[in-house]
């Protein structure tokens, strides 16, 4: 029996969408690693009870960080992202969390630096306050750990495994991959990107939608070990729009936009590579994008009319859709190292 509900919420599901092809479907992913993440900071003495996690988030961390203090007694401050809607801020507001929220912009690359400045800001005013740093710190990792057990123990060991989802912070499908591969060798790791994100070098690409939130940064993420993936997947608004609808139209599964990526990826890559596994990793519901994305179903193309184009530098991405062999390159020089821990450091 569980003992809150956030160990419920964070458990996974595995579901057979089709033979040798699974999805691995959260209600909220992110609970995973915040209920780990905190675990570990108390156990170790970084934190105690009664202690103020800060970190900042365009949602779905928000809601798990928020969770995981109400479990172990712990304050909570989130600066979130301008795309934080009503129903969330109310269940933080509820649960005991102090929100900031960025005022409205059209840029969610703006909005993100602005979010990390005000967390900067915050601490200088309350020193005594503890970074989660969700973007950077390897701790949330390990909630992971359980998972990529569970996922190799009920897909087998013939014909290989191929794990995809979103990169966003580098925690969820870099850990997976990190685990899974310490209990078998032919893991392969295929990452989904949105244009614009600097993690994996197409900020030069503008999405005319939007940028899908919670896969991509305009910033470096210190959490993201490039050399650990194989391909990546650079997705529009557009197809993952298409994703989406499909994996509702044709699984019932209702997840939300960077599913719709992943799920689309996954579905190509799967097919032209039909011996392996092929698990793809579900984030979240679909509620946060009913307006947004399902209601515009009637607009999306049939998915299997939908192909990446291939190329061979991020130098030649291009919308709708490109796939790269990444082979565990290093990363860009404008998300390497260096340029991650100046995002962490600035003030």
């Amino acid at each position: 029996m569980d003992e809150h509900i956030a160990e419920a919420i964070g458990r996974p599901d595995l579901i057979r969408v089709a033979d040798g092809f699974v999805c691995l479907r959260f209600e909220t992913m992110k609970v995973v690693s915040a209920l780990a993440a905190v675990r570990h900071l108390l156990d170790t003495g970084a934190v105690r009870r009664g202690d103020t996690l800060l970190d900042s988030s365009s949602g779905i961390y928000a809601y798990a960080l928020a969770l995981a203090c109400h479990r172990y007694g712990m304050r909570c401050h989130i600066v979130g992202s301008t795309t934080v809607d009503r129903t969330l801020r109310t269940q933080l507001a509820v649960l005991g969390a102090h929100v900031e929220q960025m005022p409205p912009s059209d840029d969610l690359k703006l909005d993100q630096k602005r979010r990390v400045a005000r967390v900067h800001e915050i601490l200088r005013e309350h020193p005594e306050y503890f970074w989660m740093r969700q973007y950077h710190d390897d701790v949330h990792y390990l909630g992971y750990e359980a998972i990529a057990d569970r996922v190799c123990e009920e897909t087998g060991a013939d014909g290989g495994l191929t794990l995809v989802g979103g990169v966003g912070s580098g925690a969820s499908t870099g850990a997976l991959a990190r685990y899974c591969r310490a209990r078998r060798p032919d893991v392969r790791l295929v990452g989904v990107q949105p244009f614009g994100s600097v993690t994996f070098g197409s900020e030069h690409v503008a999405d005319p939608e939007i940028i899908i939130a919670g896969i991509g940064s305009s910033i470096p993420f210190a959490n993201v070990s490039h050399t650990a993936y194989d391909t990546v997947h650079w997705l529009s608004f557009d197809t993952a729009l298409a994703g989406s609808v499909d994996l509702l139209r044709r699984h019932a599964l209702f997840a939300g936009l960077s599913t719709g990526a992943g799920y689309a990826a996954a579905r190509w890559e799967h097919a032209h590579a039909p011996g392996r596994t092929t698990v793809f990793v579900a984030a979240d519901t679909g509620h946060r994008y009913v307006d947004t994305v399902f209601a515009r179903h009637a607009e999306a193309a049939p998915l299997e009319s939908l192909a990446p184009r291939t190329v061979t530098s991020p130098d030649e991405l291009a919308l709708p859709w490109a796939r790269m062999e990444w082979s565990g390159a290093a990363a860009p020089a404008a998300a390497g190292t260096e340029s991650a821990r100046a995002s962490l450091q600035r003030t």
